[in-house]
């Protein structure tokens, strides 16, 4: 397992036309946050990730946030989980 200080970015797991993600992608985005995304229909093992995190289902967005997962967080639960998770990631403004 990683240490949180080694973790480099946030990990975002999303699907085409799913407008909560875009909604939470361009609020990350825009706070300059470093994020690593996974396709949950091209890539079966993030597709399992999230079944695995969410009760079976494939709830997008889910985020891994060190060793914290999120299942359809918003930008301030994300945030929140940086501070406490991964706090060298949040970007000095």
């Amino acid at each position: 397992m990683t240490e949180n200080s080694e973790v480099k970015s946030l990990t975002f797991y999303w699907r085409p036309g799913c407008g909560f993600c875009m909604s939470l992608q361009n609020q990350l985005s825009a706070a300059n946050i470093p994020i690593e995304y996974h396709n949950i229909w091209e890539e079966p093992d993030a597709a399992s990730f999230v079944r695995a995190n969410a009760s079976g289902n494939e709830i997008v967005p889910t985020l891994s946030v060190g060793t914290t997962v999120l299942v359809n967080p918003s930008a301030g639960e994300v945030l929140d989980a940086m501070r406490e998770q991964v706090p060298h990631l949040i970007p000095v403004t």
